[in-house]
């Protein structure tokens, strides 16, 4: 099992703990792995909604899991190829937000898989292993 980088959408299932093959998936990745990795950018992206949400009791159980995972910062040279990601998607009519493009560029500067179920966002970037 490859070394993964978590998108917003994966880890939002993993937290909630719902679907059984994720949950499951999950728990192999975990006895593997030893700890999950995220982007700072999905940190923001999953504190933001509890906040919204005015979800204390959740943002205090997602603050405990990142302090047992991987929490990967935006470097320099992350946001130099996520510009790069980005010029090019927008080039080819690709998806081309910005929190999707620093997470890519996190998991390529870090020679990480993505795991993401929005696999049409990042299938064309060269170089990225997309697991589903």
């Amino acid at each position: 099992m490859d070394a993964a980088l978590l998108d917003t959408d994966i880890l939002s299932e993993v937290l909630k703990q719902r679907d059984q093959v994720v949950a499951r998936n999950a728990a192999d990745y975990l006895q593997l792995r030893g700890q999950f990795c995220l982007s700072i950018v999905t940190r923001y992206e999953i504190v933001r909604g509890y906040k919204e949400k005015q979800a204390l009791r959740q943002l205090e159980r997602f603050d405990e899991f990142c302090n047992h995972s991987r929490v990967l910062l935006a470097t320099p040279a992350v946001f130099e190829r996520a510009a790069d990601l980005w010029a090019a998607a927008r080039r080819a009519g690709h998806p081309h937000g910005d929190a999707d493009m620093l997470i890519a560029a996190t998991a390529l500067e870090h020679q990480l898989a993505l795991a993401s179920g929005n696999r049409p966002h990042f299938a064309w970037i060269p170089g990225l292993v997309v697991l589903d």
